[in-house]
């Protein structure tokens, strides 16, 4: 049986190294899919958590220009995450050095 896009999403968000990031887009694009397959990573990776799969290390899935995904609910917790892999924000929620720890597939 062929591998759907959502399970290879998923085998490509878990293979990210601590102290890296990647995009919406490189893991889309890496899954196979097209220009607007970006756009379904988050709930393709929501429903395997949902599921059970509680390794996949969001806080290292990016958007496009190094901006973070965060709220005020998930603030605390993910910059402690960025804090013990090395991965500096600055205070527009950017990662500092993005295109040296950026990682393409």
């Amino acid at each position: 049986m062929k591998e759907s896009f959502g399970d290879r999403v998923i085998k490509i968000a878990l293979r990210i190294p601590s102290g890296r990031v990647t995009t919406y887009g490189r893991i889309a694009r890496a899954a196979g899919g097209g220009a607007m397959a970006s756009q379904s990573i988050t709930s393709i990776l929501s429903k395997a958590y949902d599921n059970g799969e509680k390794k996949i290390p969001f806080h290292r899935i990016v958007y496009a220009d190094g901006r973070i995904w965060v709220n005020s609910r998930y603030r605390k917790e993910r910059m402690k995450l960025y804090k013990k892999e090395g991965i500096e924000i600055d205070n527009k929620d950017r990662i500092k050095d993005f295109r040296d720890i950026l990682l393409d597939f």
